[in-house]
C-alpha cells in the first residue's frame, strides 16, 4: 500500500460552462456553432439543475473533495448588476457540499466572461483589472466557509484563448473548422491541414498575473480562505542539447504563471501528457494506439513531471492537483491512466513535495469547448435524459480516497 499524506483531498472537477448548461450571457455561448465543426453546448449536463445529484454520486463512491467553479457571466450579466438569485444559486451548492461532507473547491473564473465584458475590450481593455476585482469583491460575500478559492484556471490557456479568439473570427470568416484549445492537432489524422495551438502571449500573460494579484489579498482578507491559480503543465522533457529551448518554452507556456504564484497559498497543477523538446521546438505526439482522444500521448507519468517542476518554479509553494485525466472511450485505460499518475505523485510526495490533494479532470463527460466527443469523465451523461451513469473508474478513485491509499 502507498499511502497519501493525512487529509489528503481526493475528488473530482467540474467548469461551469461545461456543465451546467445554457450559459446565456457569456462570450463562449455567443460563439458557439459560428464555427464550423463547432458544437453547441446547449442544455450540457443541465448541472444548474442537477449539482445535488452529481455531489451525492461523489459521496457514496468515498471522494471528499469538488472543485467547482461559479460563472461570471451569470452572477454580473450587465456591467455593475449581480443578480443576488444567482449569487444565491451558488451558495446553494457550497452548502451543498459541506452538508454531504464534501471540501468545495471554489473557481471564480474558468475561460468564459460576460458578454459585455468582451464588448468593453475584454482582457486587454483599461478597466479589466476594475472589472474583474469588482465581480471578485462580490464573489466573496458567498464563500463564507469556503476553505480553497482558485481565483482563475489555467491563465496561461486563457492567454493563448486570448489569441486564438482571433484565429476563431478569422477561422469563421474563412470557413475553416473549429479547433477547442483542448485538442492538441499536430500528430492526429484529424488535424491534417490545421495549424498548431499557438504558444500563449507574454503580455497577454502579464495581464492576467496583474489580475491575480489585484484580488488574491481581497479574497483572503474577505474569506479567510487558501488562495491561489491553477496553472496549466506540460511537462516537457528535452533531448540532448534542448535545455535551453526548454527553458524558454517553459517561461512562455508555465514559468511566468508560476513564478506569480509565489506569494500564494497553494498553486493547482493540471497536466495531462508530456511532450519533448528539440533545439527546433516542440515535437509533435507521434501517431500510437494509445493516444487519447484529443491527440496527446498516453503519458501517466506526466503529471509527476509537472509536480516536480513546479515545486522547483515556486520553491515549495503547497500543490493541489486540480486536474489530471485521459480523454478516452476505454474505461479500463482511465483506471490504468489515474493508477500510473498516483503512483508518479507518490514518488514526488515521498521526496518531498508538499501536495494536498488530487482532483480528477473531469468529474462527467462534459462540453470540451467545442466538441463532445472527448470523454474525460468518471460518469456518463446521457445528453437527451441527463441520466448520470458511474463509470468503474469512479468506484476505483473512491475506493484509493477510502483507503487514502494505493494498493500494490
Amino acid at each position: 500500500m502507498t499511502n497519501f499524506p493525512h487529509g489528503f483531498l481526493w475528488g473530482a472537477s467540474t467548469a461551469p460552462h461545461q456543465i451546467e448548461g445554457n450559459n446565456l450571457n457569456s462570450d463562449f455561448w455567443a460563439n458557439e456553432g459560428r464555427a464550423p465543426g463547432m458544437e453547441r453546448s446547449g442544455d450540457a449536463c443541465d448541472s444548474y439543475h442537477r449539482y445535488r445529484e452529481d455531489m451525492q454520486l461523489m459521496v457514496d463512491a468515498g471522494l471528499n473533495s469538488y472543485r467547482f467553479g461559479i460563472e461570471w457571466a451569470r452572477i454580473e450579466p450587465i456591467p455593475g448588476h449581480f443578480s443576488r438569485a444567482e449569487l444565491g444559486h451558488y451558495r446553494r451548492m457550497i452548502d451543498t457540499a459541506r452538508e454531504l461532507g464534501l471540501t468545495p473547491v471554489v473557481t471564480l473564473h474558468h475561460f468564459t466572461n460576460p458578454r459585455w465584458f468582451i464588448e468593453e475590450g475584454g482582457w486587454l481593455g483599461d478597466k479589466a483589472i476594475e472589472y474583474f476585482t469588482r465581480y471578485v469583491e462580490t464573489a466573496c460575500t458567498i464563500l463564507d466557509g469556503v476553505e480553497w478559492v482558485v481565483t482563475m484556471n489555467e491563465p496561461n490557456m486563457l492567454a493563448m484563448m486570448t489569441g486564438l479568439a482571433l484565429q476563431m473570427q478569422k477561422a469563421m470568416e474563412a470557413k475553416q473548422d473549429w479547433q477547442s484549445p483542448t485538442v492538441d492537432t499536430d500528430n492526429s489524422e484529424k488535424s491534417e491541414g490545421r495549424k498548431p495551438l499557438p504558444a500563449p502571449d507574454v503580455e497577454i500573460g502579464r495581464r492576467f498575473v496583474e489580475a491575480h494579484h489585484a484580488v488574491r489579498d481581497i479574497v483572503r482578507e474577505r474569506t479567510g480562505a487558501k488562495v491561489g491559480w491553477t496553472v496549466a503543465n506540460r511537462a516537457f522533457e528535452a533531448r540532448e542539447g534542448a535545455e535551453d529551448k526548454k527553458r524558454e518554452l517553459e517561461y512562455i507556456w508555465e514559468d511566468l504563471y508560476l513564478e506569480a504564484a509565489k506569494g500564494d497559498d497553494f498553486v493547482g497543477v493540471q497536466s495531462y501528457s508530456a511532450q519533448w523538446v528539440n533545439n527546433d521546438g516542440i515535437e509533435p505526439y507521434p501517431p500510437h494506439p494509445d493516444n487519447t482522444l484529443v491527440g496527446t500521448a498516453y503519458r501517466p507519468d506526466a503529471i509527476g513531471i509537472a509536480v516536480r517542476h513546479t515545486a522547483e518554479v515556486t520553491g515549495g509553494v503547497p500543490i493541489l492537483i486540480t486536474e489530471n485525466g485521459i480523454a478516452t472511450k476505454r474505461d479500463e485505460q482511465r483506471i490504468a491512466y489515474t493508477k500510473g499518475a498516483l503512483e508518479t505523485l507518490a514518488g514526488a510526495i515521498a521526496d518531498g513535495i508538499d501536495v494536498r490533494g488530487y482532483l480528477h479532470w473531469s468529474l462527467l463527460d462534459n462540453f470540451e469547448w467545442g466538441h463532445w466527443e472527448p470523454t474525460f469523465g468518471l460518469i456518463a451523461v446521457d445528453r437527451e435524459t441527463f441520466v448520470r451513469t458511474p463509470k468503474p473508474s469512479l468506484a476505483w478513485l473512491g475506493a484509493v480516497a477510502q483507503r487514502n491509499g494505493l494498493a500494490a
